[in-house]
């Protein structure tokens, strides 16, 4: 997990004085304490339970996409049960672990509207990511089953009802670029997902379609079909693979892809009164909310009246140039002895 400063404030009767700037429903309070010479900045520039244009658009997009998924779902698995193909209700599966995703990113966008508490002082959008998480996992179980039935099948491949298969196939792969459409662009690393499945599951479409052409035209080939399930197979392990890989980074809080921790580091430390920057810790709270912790050393004779414009000029760096509006800021002086501090 990343590292945060560790922060003690007396009352303001005996180490200093609480201001509260900004609007009351900010919550941005810088602490001054008179012994250290510290300020302290916890920048709440968001509401963390906030209902925001961008999770309302993600909600109407996922409704929309889920409309779409659960008929085609229906008349893939009745289409594969009555064509006998393993393709087509492999198809069928990977469109039930859509529809799965699509309601797990759903409800983790409804949850995270549900406002901050002081025990859960972030709310509830780690409920995205863990539901991404479990939407990993879905897949890589879902791959595991088609591969299985694929197996079972390269011995003796039954014969296909290859015009049924290529109609209903035809129909998924449209259904999946219309609901991928409606999910282009969400914001949501839960919808970003579900959007990653519709495309791979278009493309397990498009190989039944293609596969059911071939069998068609060269009766008795029946072998593509189970050669079919593996690749099938082989898109879900992929999708499944990039969603639990930045599910688990941001679990980890590492550092988010977009951002570069040294650039960070080098902008902070080129505006004029700070002379280094140390214990900087960038990390994701969830998908596009990024946070900051850092350390700012200035010079032991600056004016402590001069702290509140150097924090407002690093916030403003930090949001205009990488979106982290999330910001905890300890300013301290060359003189300043942190040896002593330990760091887990």
């Amino acid at each position: 997990m990343g590292k945060r400063p560790h922060h003690s404030h007396a009352p303001p009767s005996v180490a200093g004085t609480s201001t509260r700037i900004g609007r009351p429903d900010d919550r941005c309070e810088v602490v001054y304490d008179a012994r250290s010479g510290h300020d302290h900045e916890h920048a709440h520039d968001h509401d963390h339970g906030a209902d925001t244009p961008s999770r309302a658009a993600d909600r109407r997009r996922l409704l929309g996409a889920l409309a779409l998924t659960g008929v085609v779902f229906v008349v893939e698995v009745i289409g594969g049960l009555r064509s006998g193909s393993l393709a087509l209700l492999s198809d069928a599966g990977h469109m039930l672990s859509d529809l799965s995703a699509q309601l797990l990113a759903l409800l983790a966008l409804v949850f995270a509207t549900r406002p901050a508490t002081p025990r859960r002082s972030f709310g509830y959008h780690r409920l995205e990511i863990l539901a991404a998480l479990a939407n990993g996992v879905l897949l890589v179980l879902l791959a595991g089953y088609i591969a299985i039935h694929a197996w079972s099948r390269l011995g003796h491949p039954p014969s296909i009802d290859t015009g049924l298969m290529i109609g209903v196939a035809c129909i998924g792969l449209v259904a999946n670029l219309s609901a991928a459409r409606l999910l282009h662009g969400a914001q949501s690393l839960n919808v970003r997902g579900a959007y990653l499945h519709l495309i791979t599951d278009g493309l397990g479409s498009l190989a039944v379609i293609i596969g059911g052409v071939v069998m068609h035209v060269r009766h008795g080939a029946w072998l593509i079909d189970p050669l079919l399930g593996f690749a099938i197979a082989g898109f879900v392990i992929f999708g499944a693979w990039l969603l639990l890989r930045e599910a688990i980074d941001v679990l980890l809080e590492a550092v988010p892809p977009t951002i570069d921790l040294e650039r960070v580091r080098d902008e902070v430390r080129g505006i004029a009164g700070i002379e280094d920057v140390h214990d900087l810790h960038i990390w994701s709270i969830t998908s596009g909310m990024f946070a900051l912790s850092a350390h700012l050393v200035v010079r032991h004779d600056q004016p402590a009246s001069d702290n509140d414009r150097l924090l407002r000029t690093v916030k403003e760096l930090l949001h205009r140039n990488h979106r982290i509006s999330h910001s905890t800021l300890q300013i301290e002086s060359t003189r300043y002895e942190h040896v002593a501090h330990v760091h887990g």
